[in-house]
């Protein structure tokens, strides 16, 4: 479990096949300064186990399934990436709950220099999109970041907005992103969990539907009586 605020900027330095996977290798002074074998670190908001580690470099297998949904597909040394370690259960919780479970990814569509700040504008698949609100919280590249503005629910193309202060720009490597650039994105765990409770929520027509029985005819009555 990570908070998606990011310790340190790392380098991939080396990438080997392994299986129908890969093994990478990072540079990460600060996340194996006290980290062991099995340990997670988020890369880039993938939450990956250390393998093997090193003074200043761990590795770390990468199946297939998450490379086809992040932006590790095709990593090559070099790239660099976010990093954090998981967080500790006595800590604080700087961002917002972050599992490096990622969603999918998105296309930065646009970017929007202000005195202070930058916004981005960053493309995500309709079926996220729903799972994103203004003023909530959603991930980028392993970033905790607030959610500024959004599209229209019934727009063609779905975005959201997040503004990254100068410290953000300068302690991550959003600071460096260009308009093309594909991000990884994780979105609030919680409107995950509403989603799927949803979809097994009885629809309204069905949950008041309230069955009627016909009341019996009376029984026919018969002249006079008994004595």
């Amino acid at each position: 479990m990570f908070t998606g605020i990011v310790e340190e900027i790392g380098a991939v330095t080396a990438v080997d096949p392994s299986g129908d996977g890969v093994r990478l290798r990072v540079r990460a002074p600060k996340a194996v300064s006290d980290a062991a074998h099995g340990d997670s670190i988020s890369v880039s908001g993938v939450c990956l186990t250390v393998v093997d580690r090193g003074e200043d470099w761990f590795t770390a297998d990468v199946m297939r399934q998450t490379l086809d949904m992040s932006t590790l597909a095709g990593v090559a040394a070099g790239r660099p990436v976010n990093l954090e370690r998981a967080t500790a259960a006595h800590g604080r919780l700087g961002g917002h709950i972050v599992q490096g479970h990622i969603d999918g990814t998105g296309d930065l569509l646009e970017i929007r220099p202000g005195a202070q700040w930058r916004v981005l504008r960053v493309g995500l698949p309709a079926a996220l999109a729903p799972l994103v609100v203004d003023k909530g919280s959603i991930s980028v590249d392993g970033v905790s970041l607030t959610v500024s503005a959004v599209s229209p629910a019934d727009a063609d193309v779905h975005w959201f907005e997040v503004s990254l202060i100068p410290e953000t720009l300068e302690a991550t490597t959003l600071g460096s992103r260009a308009v093309g650039d594909r991000v990884n994105l994780e979105t609030d765990i919680l409107a995950r969990h509403v989603q799927r409770l949803l979809a097994f929520t009885p629809t309204p027509s069905a949950a008041h539907a309230v069955t009627v029985d016909t009341p019996a005819a009376p029984a026919a009555q018969t002249e006079g009586g008994s004595r």
